[in-house]
């Protein structure tokens, strides 16, 4: 899209952030961040489709690159760097801020909503509201292993968009987890489809599915 731009903000000393500003058309407009998962980044086609979409519907979308993901182009996060990832989300929120007067909100792909999360659990009110895309329950058939230690104290609202296919979570397991959550939470559940949630089928779809669904969550007209 002609009001998508590459961003880089180096005036954080704790992480830099950098990625992709979509811009609204509106001044002032609210902003959404987004990021990916373990294993892809900010140029994954379900992320540029939900930007485009929610840019469209006119929030100023930042799809940006976690700082593992700065650091290296290929493979999982390293051991330990959950915490920076989050320094750099953090960075990503306060730059956002720094560009416009709207509520910014948080969001993320599977291991990138995770951290988001847990940041959101330690600053409550550092942001609107989150969008969890394929949250990371537990690693596949391993249910026992829940990454929901943070959910008692997380108090920003978040609508989770889950697959029903996704090996992390049954949809079951999800409705249930979210109860451990005190503030607003809805589950999206997208029926077919596993923890990649765009395919071929949804591509056209499924980003205005999230945006309209975000939108009624948020209480925003987003068409």
């Amino acid at each position: 899209m002609d009001n998508c731009q590459e961003f880089i903000d180096n005036s954080s000393k704790a992480a830099p952030v950098r990625g992709y500003l979509h811009h609204a058309a509106a001044s002032g407009a609210d902003c959404l961040i987004l990021t990916h998962g373990a294993g892809g980044n900010c140029n994954s086609s379900l992320l540029i489709g939900l930007a485009n979409a929610f840019c469209s519907a006119g929030l100023t979308v930042l799809r940006c690159n976690l700082p593992f993901r700065q650091e290296r182009t290929f493979g999982p996060p390293p051991r330990g760097s959950a915490e920076r990832d989050q320094v750099g989300l953090r960075a990503a929120v306060e730059s956002m801020r720094r560009h416009g007067s709207g509520h910014v909100f948080l969001g993320g792909h599977s291991y990138g909503g995770r951290q988001a999360s847990v940041l959101a659990a330690d600053e409550p009110g550092l942001v609107k509201a989150l969008l969890l895309l394929s949250y990371p329950l537990h690693p596949p058939q391993r249910p026992e292993q829940l990454r929901t230690q943070h959910f008692p104290r997380l108090q920003t609202p978040a609508l989770f968009v889950h697959g029903t296919r996704d090996g992390f979570a049954t949809t079951g397991e999800m409705e249930a987890t979210l109860k451990l959550i005190p503030a607003q939470t809805e589950l999206l559940s997208i029926p077919g489809v596993g923890h990649e949630l765009m395919k071929k089928q949804n591509r056209d779809t499924l980003p205005q599915q999230i945006v309209h669904a975000f939108g009624s969550f948020i209480g925003l007209p987003l068409v």
